[in-house]
């Protein structure tokens, strides 16, 4: 590993993102802070994932986790409220591409003498078949002969529950498998049972997507049922309600309309 510790002073950094191009740790120094209110329809998910976060602050019983499910409808965005919640407290997330996944045991190991609580994060954790980063993933979530640090937790999102690649997921009732393919399917599937706690994200409905609408267009003098026409047609042909939709509909109408 080529940064040895992190070099990062913590007091003052609340997030980081690690650079593959250029192996190193970057301090992220215009933090996107989304407020929690502003994401609805998720009620139930940012309860439960809030809860979570406490207690591992408070250094109570606590799981790795992962928020699965619907495209667009706020997984990331709840991730980042995290932040705005917590980081007085010293909340601190690391983002790591899927592809470093191998850094993880390097990175736990400078963050575990540190008096911050980390949140090691992973954007669209799916695994292709033959990618073998899966088992550094379960052996940092779980530890070795090395228990796992107390002040780190992994947190990712997905769009399947599984994280089996397409063509796994496809042939995984079939008799077709080598013994092979199993012991890969049921590895990957270990895998996602590793995160204690799961929360699933649904479709958007049509409510739920124009009271994002609304609360974006808070504050401006629009006639709301031509608003909502506009960002029901916008969203058809967009394929569906989501809150991306939405704030893509927000741009659309400050350049267009």
């Amino acid at each position: 590993m080529a940064f040895g510790k992190t070099g990062i002073d913590w007091r003052s950094t609340i997030a980081a993102v690690w650079r593959s191009n250029r192996h190193f740790l970057k301090p992220i120094t215009q933090v996107e802070l989304i407020a929690p209110d502003s994401l609805l329809g998720i009620d139930e998910q940012k309860a439960l994932l809030y809860k979570n976060t406490e207690n591992f602050l408070r250094g109570k019983p606590s799981s790795h986790a992962l928020l699965w499910g619907a495209r667009g409808v706020g997984k990331t965005s709840l991730i980042k409220t995290l932040l705005t919640r917590y980081h007085s407290y010293g909340l601190r997330i690391i983002e790591i591409p899927k592809a470093d996944l191998h850094l993880l045991p390097d990175i736990t190991d400078d963050l575990r003498e540190h008096h911050h609580h980390f949140i090691l994060y992973c954007d669209d954790l799916t695994f292709e078949e033959g990618q073998r980063e899966y088992s550094l993933l379960k052996s940092t979530m779980e530890g070795a002969l090395e228990t796992p640090p107390t002040n780190v937790l992994i947190y990712a999102t997905s769009n399947r529950r599984s994280l089996l690649p397409a063509q796994f997921a496809a042939n995984f009732n079939r008799d077709l498998r080598t013994d092979l393919a199993q012991s890969e399917v049921d590895a990957e599937f270990s895998l996602a049972d590793r995160f204690g706690l799961s929360l699933s994200f649904e479709v958007m409905d049509k409510e739920i997507y124009l009271a994002i609408i609304d609360q974006l267009f808070k504050g401006k003098q629009v006639d709301r049922n031509a608003l909502h026409e506009e960002a029901l047609s916008f969203a058809g042909e967009r394929g569906g309600y989501s809150g991306r939709t939405a704030r893509h509909f927000l741009t659309h109408y400050q350049i267009y309309m």
